[in-house]
């Protein structure tokens, strides 16, 4: 089988080399595709040599699968060419997610609604997918109405520019900014761009995915804030039920759901982290406590590194749960 990595050479795209390893798809042939500036780069991977090809050529080589994380204009123009062949897309930008005819997948929420036919899948907003993974198996028991986020955002969700930002103002270097302040020893209340609403765009993907995957009748609002945290994104989350619950059965349900582990004893100073949720593949979850200031109301706090499960490992373990379901091939769509 042939799986294209599309945006090979990007801060995503080398950690889903590692999550390809990792969920044993590194033996299948694997086509790396990056931008024109790498193209015949040589990269050691699994103790084999791959050379850098361009993205009309992948096409052309008609891979099983490709997974993308090369930004939303590459996927715009060049997913539905690798469909027309009969590629599988797994798409990591927010180019298709609110499109109504892809479906936007969770593996440990949604899986289950592919088919053959889906031959663009999107991949969530990073602070979506661990929020829901967290969440999910709440309202399935108790039924979520209200829903309340504050995120707390790796720089490296703003790509390796940032990364360098960050480096350069720890080290007092001039350089490129990819944020309109300093980032070191600051916070910006400034996720992605500002909409009409006043909310960012950032925020505004909380609401609309949470609506699209799990429930559009939550009433959902975000505050989304950039940190000076090299990796793994927080979120502090408010929860309104509309059935009573004890925190021992939220406790419960979060230890038995699947992909998420409970760090909660405040007694011992455990709970989540980003620093030790860097390189994992989990949902962290932690800080559960009742709201007393509502009916029904819990708080949490949940931290996931967000290039691993907030991008590669969910694209990668999508790729995974279509090819153990036979949900490949040439199966004409309209795309």
């Amino acid at each position: 089988m042939k799986i294209a990595i599309v945006g090979a050479t990007g801060l995503v795209g080398t950690v889903m080399l590692k999550v390809i390893k990792e969920q044993g798809l590194a033996n299948n042939e694997l086509l790396l595709v990056a931008s024109e500036k790498s193209l015949g780069k040589k990269i050691l991977f699994n103790n084999k040599k791959y050379t850098i090809i361009s993205i009309n050529e992948a096409i052309k080589l008609k891979p099983e699968i490709a997974i993308f994380s090369a930004g939303g204009n590459t996927s715009l123009k060049y997913a539905p060419l690798f469909a027309k062949n009969g590629t599988t897309v797994i798409d990591n930008s927010s180019a298709w997610r609110m499109d109504k005819d892809k479906k936007l997948i969770i593996p440990e929420i949604n899986a289950n609604i592919l088919t053959k036919s889906d031959k663009i899948i999107a991949n969530p907003n990073c602070s979506t997918i661990q929020l829901l993974v967290a969440i999910a198996p709440l309202h399935k028991k108790y039924k979520i109405n209200r829903l309340i986020i504050s995120t707390y955002q790796s720089i490296t969700g703003s790509g390796i520019k940032a990364v360098n930002q960050l480096e350069n103002e720890r080290n007092g270097i001039s350089g490129e900014k990819a944020y309109p302040y300093t980032i070191d020893k600051n916070c910006l209340p400034h996720c992605d761009v500002f909409l009409e609403n006043d909310y960012t765009k950032e925020e505004m993907k909380l609401v609309n995915e949470t609506h699209k995957i799990l429930d559009k009748n939550i009433k959902t609002t975000a505050t989304a804030v950039r940190v000076p945290v090299s990796g793994g994104h927080s979120e502090s989350v408010n929860l309104e039920f509309e059935n009573k619950f004890e925190i021992s059965e939220i406790r419960n349900i979060l230890n038995n759901s699947s992909g998420v582990i409970v760090q909660d004893e405040p007694s011992k100073n455990i709970y989540p982290m980003p620093i030790t949720s860097e390189g994992k593949n989990e949902v962290f979850v932690g800080r559960i406590r009742r709201d007393y200031s509502i009916d029904n109301g819990l708080n949490m706090f949940i931290v996931a590194d967000n290039l691993r499960k907030g991008a590669a490992t969910n694209a990668v373990q999508i790729a995974k749960y279509i090819i153990d379901n036979k949900l490949i091939g040439n199966t004409k769509t309209l795309v």
